[in-house]
């Protein structure tokens, strides 16, 4: 199946409108700290949430929603400077904030979707959003997509949004989202903050299994530090608009959506890696001859988790007897000694083991492939047909700065 990408992230899709401003959280004026994503009709909704025992408000108030609505919703609002979490009014507050948004849409606040995102904590105070609501509610536009994902972001250094257009049968197809992330993202659900919209019409019950299954594949093979957040949560909307036949069983149809929703998912996954707090590089393992998949992920993700490997890949040294030794401790089934390892990027490929064991190579062609921005690290355990992708980034004196006076 082709996809093509198209722009407006969250607003790519028929139907979707977004705003975002500074409504006071941020006292940076320049820097919007308050989104809404509204569907002009209602849609099947999905959702993942982080497994941390310690879950924001937000969290908590979004999967309420979902359930007293049949898993339907309209709307999204975040915000971002202020979690929401571990406080004593936080439930009230979240809840509180899909009232104001269902006010000004003319919905029932079921149907609202929240999140935050920011220092834990922290009491939300809620009359900046109180003061400014009407203001965003009427500056929702189809190209407010920009607006939307700039009042999301923390410590990114760049907004992350992808869409893609594709065909089901004769109607024209879009999902498409938005993200944000940059630390505290290890893989145990979802990380971060992900607001996914399709105008594809299909049943809630296969929009959570295509969303729990591509996650699985994506988000959750995405580390940057080892910290899972309170708050990470996916979210999916899909409102018909497209037209097409509704998937109601799992056919060639929704194996196409599954595909797209794939292509929107792991982009944005790379997104976030490549913007991981004080990052200098995107560093992307392959765990390819594996006996099933589940080995496969396991063995790609204790990789991209390892802190001294995110040090070399710094350091732009080769030091592949890292790669082995966090291979080595993943807790899967395989023979060591059948591992082969290729170090690669732009400049070229370079094998480092074989069989278990190094193999001569040019520690100067080994540097000269280091010193691209995007390293690719491929291993192939010769013990299967089976693959996986893992996502993550080096650690840098960046990340220790950015993360010693966060909350200043």
């Amino acid at each position: 199946m082709s996809f093509t990408k198209v722009k407006k992230g969250v607003c790519a899709a028929k139907g979707f409108v977004a705003n975002g401003l500074n409504c006071g959280l941020n006292s940076d004026k320049n820097k919007n700290d308050l989104a809404l994503v509204y569907s002009e009709t209602q849609c099947q909704a999905a959702a993942v949430y982080t497994t941390n025992k310690v879950k924001g408000a937000p969290i908590q108030v979004t999967k309420a929603h979902l359930e007293a609505s049949g898993h339907t919703a309209k709307a999204v609002i975040a915000n971002s400077k202020n979690a929401n979490t571990c406080n004593a009014d936080g439930v009230e507050k979240a809840q509180r904030m899909c009232e104001l948004a269902a006010a000004e849409l003319s919905i029932d606040p079921n149907e609202v979707i929240v999140a935050s995102t920011g220092v834990i904590g922290q009491v939300l105070p809620i009359e900046p959003i109180e003061s400014h609501i009407k203001e965003l509610a009427k500056g929702l536009s189809a190209d407010g997509n920009d607006k939307a994902v700039n009042a999301i972001m923390t410590t990114d250094t760049v907004p992350k949004q992808y869409a893609v257009k594709f065909m089901l049968g004769d109607s024209e197809c879009t999902v498409g989202g938005m993200a944000k992330g940059s630390g505290m993202i290890h893989p145990n659900m979802a990380t971060t903050l992900n607001f996914i919209t399709s105008d594809v019409a299909i049943s809630s019950e296969l929009i959570q299994k295509a969303l729990s299954e591509i996650v699985k594949v994506t988000y959750n093979c995405l580390s940057i530090d080892g910290d899972t957040s309170t708050n990470d949560m996916v979210s999916i909307m899909a409102n018909g608009l497209a037209g097409n036949t509704p998937i109601t069983t799992e056919n060639d149809d929704y194996q196409i959506f599954k595909d797209a929703l794939y292509e929107v998912l792991s982009n944005l996954t790379r997104m976030l890696a490549k913007d991981g707090e004080g990052a200098s590089k995107l560093l992307e393992c392959t765990c390819a001859g594996a006996p099933d998949l589940d080995t496969a992920i396991i063995v790609a993700k204790s990789v991209i988790r390892s802190p001294l490997l995110k040090c070399a890949m710094f350091g732009e040294d080769a030091n592949w007897g890292r790669i082995l030794c966090a291979i080595g401790y993943a807790e899967a089934d395989f023979d060591i000694d059948k591992v082969e390892l290729h170090l690669r990027s732009t400049a070229g490929s370079i094998k480092v083991c074989e069989n278990g064991a190094g193999v001569d190579f040019s520690e100067e062609e080994a540097a000269k492939i280091l010193h691209e921005d995007e390293i690719y690290i491929d291993i192939d355990l010769h013990q299967g047909d089976v693959s996986a992708k893992a996502w993550g980034c080096d650690l840098t004196y960046d990340y220790v700065k950015i993360n010693g006076d966060y909350r200043s």
